[in-house]
């Protein structure tokens, strides 16, 4: 039998991922009690009913029981019986902005602001964190996304480290994105916004491709980006670090660094121990102002 806890952040969404588990198989429990944790699991494993996979979610709504689950976890794991455990996050401004637009309260919350109940359940939930086997990050995931990284854990039973990279393109006119872990200024590559016939055109376009890419120093500089890059991730996944943002920035984020982010991107896709997507920020933003 596989029993898979799924726990995490209020707003992270949990019950999304509870639907997507139910799609690829798993029969769903939403919000057990948990004193009542151990009689499921006794009575699924005596079920004659051909069940072998489950999903339970356990969160903040379990209300002071919930401090209960660390002796149950331990009782588990000395009977054999040790669930895998699913925790999804999310950044706290990613939490208040998802609840402002829901118009819902936080659990916690009470008549408080949603920041301090966000903080109460950050709180509570640690032991669950540390304890998780798979740690994801929703904060930038679309919900095809988050259904791949399901995939990958439970369908391709791939080895998951718990990092999610997003390479992503800027213009520094519209500021330097607020969630990047590491900025990197192409500047110094010529403009082909200077050139005849190349304005209107993007970094996805196979013209500014070439223009971009036929001087040696963007060459040298996406050789010593990848292997630091390289360098990096496995010290970041041995952290615990599950969001990692590599942002790359020219003037205006249409030519160069969108080139350059396209590139990147092309050079680490083929490695599977990380979740990896591309943005470019501000690809048409010069469009829409004319």
């Amino acid at each position: 039998m596989k029993l898979v806890i799924l726990t995490g952040m209020s707003g992270a969404g949990k019950s999304t991922a509870l639907k997507m588990m139910e799609d690829i198989g798993f029969y769903c429990v939403d919000n057990l009690p948990v004193p009542l944790l151990e009689k499921f699991i006794e009575l699924s494993e005596t079920s004659q009913e051909e069940l072998q996979k489950f999903a339970i979610g356990i969160d903040i709504r379990n209300g002071k029981a919930l401090s209960e689950l660390h002796a149950v976890l331990e009782l588990m794991d000395q009977n054999g019986q040790k669930p895998e455990i699913l925790f999804l996050d999310a950044e706290d401004g990613v939490l208040v902005k998802r609840y402002k637009e829901t118009r819902r309260n936080h659990p916690l919350s009470g008549g408080t602001r949603v920041e301090t109940g966000i903080a109460a359940e950050r709180e509570r939930l640690t032991f669950l964190r540390l304890r998780a086997d798979y740690i994801i990050d929703t904060s930038r995931l679309l919900t095809r996304e988050l259904r791949a990284e399901l995939d990958k854990i439970f369908v391709n039973q791939q080895d998951y480290k718990s990092l999610f990279i997003t390479i992503l393109s800027f213009g520094f006119k519209y500021g330097i994105p607020a969630d990047s872990d590491l900025v990197f200024d192409v500047r110094f590559l010529p403009n082909p916004y200077y050139i005849d016939g190349l304005r209107a055109k993007s970094g996805n376009d196979k013209e500014i491709q070439e223009y971009v890419l036929q001087f040696e120093e963007a060459h040298i500089f996406l050789e010593k980006l990848t292997d630091m890059v390289d360098f990096l991730i496995p010290k970041y996944i041995v952290e615990g670090k599950n969001q990692l943002v590599i942002s790359i920035g020219c003037t205006g984020g249409k030519h160069r660094s969108v080139t350059l982010a396209n590139e990147l991107y092309k050079r680490i896709s083929n490695r599977n121990e990380y979740g990896l997507k591309i943005e470019h920020r501000d690809i048409d933003k010069d469009t829409l102002r004319k």
